[in-house]
């Protein structure tokens, strides 16, 4: 059974994790008990101020994904559909996606300041490359028929993206984006970390700066969540479109 292999996999952590902090090998309470990481997630979700936090830095990844997706999107069809711009420009996406875009920061704070413009720059640079990388490996994989019957019915441009790509590259688009959501993600706390006085980031690097261990590690227990159930969630919207268009 899939599920119980799954409990006993994370009872497996959970007792490896308990047992680290009982030993006492590790520096004292840098592996805190599960004991107290659960009162300190339960003094978390209490705090009202932590609800502040978390609307910030899922307003900043929210429109960085809006931004990100539809600018990834458009390059990714555009370099799918012309091959002279995919000769161009692809080798480029390609090479500039695996670089860290942590070190673009700089450059995003010079650009739009201190305030959360540059944490949305952070996971819209981050987000992009996923979403273009696989919208222009989709499009190749499009039914050339579908796309000579489209044309046969002389359909604009927006109605051949919107009526013919899009749907006939949805697992594609779908695995950008789900793909981009974890870089987003990653970029947009990262720039959180480094100069920040809200939102998640922040509050781990507080948590660390104040060597209050149960505290961050609940923070990143709450990320995780997170940041599976939006995983799960965009998913589940995916098969249910690829449902009803079946």
């Amino acid at each position: 059974n899939v599920w119980l292999l799954r409990v006993a996999i994370v009872g497996a952590i959970l007792g490896g994790w308990e047992a680290l902090a009982a030993s006492g090998l590790l520096f004292r309470d840098v592996v805190p008990s599960l004991v107290a990481i659960g009162k300190a997630l339960g003094r978390l979700l209490a705090n009202p101020e932590f609800y502040g936090n978390l609307g910030a830095t899922a307003f900043e990844i929210g429109v960085a994904m809006m931004i990100g997706t539809a600018a990834g999107l458009t390059v990714g069809i555009l370099l799918g559909a012309n091959r002279f711009l995919s000769r161009a420009f692809e080798s480029l996406i390609f090479y500039l996606g695996p670089t860290p875009k942590i070190i673009f920061f700089p450059v995003m704070i010079m650009w739009f300041g201190v305030g959360a413009g540059s944490k949305i720059a952070m996971g819209v640079v981050s987000c992009f490359f996923p979403v273009a990388i696989s919208a222009a490996a989709g499009m190749r994989e499009i039914d050339r028929t579908l796309i000579r019957v489209g044309r046969s019915f002389r359909a604009s441009t927006w109605d051949m993206v919107t009526k013919v790509y899009l749907p006939a590259m949805r697992a594609p688009i779908l695995n950008g984006i789900r793909l981009g959501l974890g870089v987003a993600i990653i970029g947009t706390l990262l720039a959180e970390t480094k100069l920040s006085n809200r939102g998640l980031g922040y509050l781990v690097m507080q948590a660390y700066a104040t060597f209050d261990m149960p505290r961050m590690y609940a923070l990143l227990i709450v990320l995780f969540v997170l940041s599976i159930g939006v995983n799960a969630l965009i998913g589940r919207l995916g098969r249910g479109r690829s449902a009803v268009a079946a």
